[in-house]
């Protein structure tokens, strides 16, 4: 059974339209996520910030 503290979130770059999917725990990190990640848009690594 899936835990219901995990919600589905979107992270969108900040340099181009691409968008990552991901769970995150909404107790334990209750801020927004920001992460750096590998775009194939831009084929290098940028910063992606969680998106409504």
């Amino acid at each position: 059974m899936a835990s219901k503290n995990r919600e589905i979130i979107k992270l969108k770059s900040t340099e181009s339209p691409y968008v990552y999917w991901t769970r995150k725990n909404k107790k334990q990190t209750t801020g927004r996520l920001e992460l750096r990640k590998y775009d194939p848009v831009l084929r290098r690594h940028t910063l992606f910030k969680e998106a409504k």
